[in-house]
């Protein structure tokens, strides 16, 4: 088995393998569900010696719960027989110390092993290796007393919401609300809090379906995960810490496009960042009316993708373009820790320690800088402290 094998290619986007988390779950498909406590969806089993992910480097415990989210207005636009889009989402908060349960698992069993199944089917390690990966995020801790901006963020296509836990953990850590979403059947595995867990419809269609129709989509999911967030009947029971005035996303991959796309059509998301993802939906000729993005680049970004030098073209405010040296399309995820426990080695440069820790710098920057009015010469330019980052400036 080789790396190949963990790391799959959709037309011109390079897509990777993610891990999966048991959370406790509020069901949000109406108003009169919305304020239903959390309940567990199920527990991984243990493992011994369990990776862990890097210590979120903010001031603030982190909590966790997990909303299940349906929108009666829409099929599901992938599988129409399903019925209503469902949604799952992971939200991470600053939390107040000494509240909660135990650390948050990763993912469900379940999801972690339709994730080896659909990306490393050689491999012979249980999925209760992935899905006991240890966490810092306590379930259903109390939130902190204040008000803080909200980041959504958006997976790479086949991965679970589960690969980008270590950067929501650490965000959530330094002052945020987040709301990190599942795409069910975009990705390897969902499970719903019924325990049923939902596979991918489309993993194998990406080049029919296309990359823009998918970041659409997404693009609804998102939109629709705000209107439930910051309506005048929230889904969440903790909703009243998050700022809506100051709501940012960031996605990887296909969830990095996402992150442009939902910004063009809702004026609610202020500030967003692109994670190595193509951008199978052009920004708008007219640009995003002024509003910041950050786009974040591995070093080997294919050379015959032009649409991120049409995309800087076409952004028309505040902009920044880094390409991390050393990268390739999964570190910026929690990717390469589990292809290592997966025993496929990492063949980027770059350590996985390394990443995480400048993926989570300069998307925190970002955001500080243009939801928290926070000046950050860590985006101004090279900095000798991070010499793997360039960093083009308008």
């Amino acid at each position: 088995m080789n790396r190949s094998r963990f790391l799959a290619v959709a037309a011109s986007a390079v897509l990777t393998l993610g891990p999966a988390l048991t959370l406790p779950v509020v069901s949000a498909g109406s108003a009169s569900a919305s304020a239903a406590s959390a309940t567990p969806v199920s527990d991984a089993s243990p493992v011994a010696d369990p990776a862990r992910l890097p210590r979120p480097t903010g001031p603030h415990t982190v909590g966790r719960s997990t909303l299940h989210l349906v929108d009666a207005d829409r099929p599901d636009p992938w599988v129409p027989s399903a019925g209503p889009r469902q949604l799952m989402v992971s939200m991470y908060y600053p939390a107040r110390p000494g509240t909660g349960g135990p650390t948050a698992p990763y993912m469900t069993t379940e999801e972690a092993r339709h994730l080896l199944e659909l990306r490393a089917p050689d491999a012979t390690i249980p999925p209760e290796a992935i899905s006991g990966v240890r966490t810092w995020a306590h379930t259903d801790a109390r939130p902190a007393p204040a008000r803080f901006p909200l980041v959504v963020l958006s997976p790479g296509f086949t991965l679970p919401r589960a690969t980008l836990t270590g950067l929501a953990e650490d965000l959530a850590s330094r002052g945020y609300v987040v709301a990190l979403v599942d795409h069910p059947y975009e990705n390897a595995g969902t499970t719903l809090p019924d325990g049923q867990t939902l596979p991918c419809a489309i993993c194998d269609e990406f080049s029919s379906i296309g990359g823009s129709t998918v970041a659409e989509s997404r693009a609804q999911d998102v939109s629709f995960v705000l209107d439930r967030l910051t309506g005048r009947h929230p889904a969440w029971r903790y909703a009243r810490v998050i700022d809506a005035k100051r709501i940012g996303m960031a996605g990887h991959s296909i969830g990095g496009n996402a992150a442009a796309t939902t910004m063009a059509a809702d004026a609610r998301v202020r500030a967003g960042v692109n994670m190595d993802g193509t951008f199978f939906v052009p920004v708008p000729d007219t640009g995003l009316d002024g509003r910041p993005f950050l786009m974040v680049g591995a070093e080997n970004r294919p050379p015959l993708d032009t649409t991120w030098d049409e995309a800087w073209a076409h952004l028309d405010g505040w902009k920044r373009w880094l390409t991390v040296a050393g990268t390739d399309h999964g570190s910026f995820t929690d990717v390469p820790l589990l292809a290592e426990l997966v025993g496929i080695p990492d063949i980027a440069p770059l350590p996985y320690e390394r990443s995480s820790a400048l993926t989570r710098a300069y998307v925190a920057a970002f955001f500080d800088l243009h939801l928290k009015g926070v000046a950050q010469p860590l985006l101004d330019g090279p900095s000798p402290a991070n010499p793997e980052v360039s960093v083009r400036l308008p």
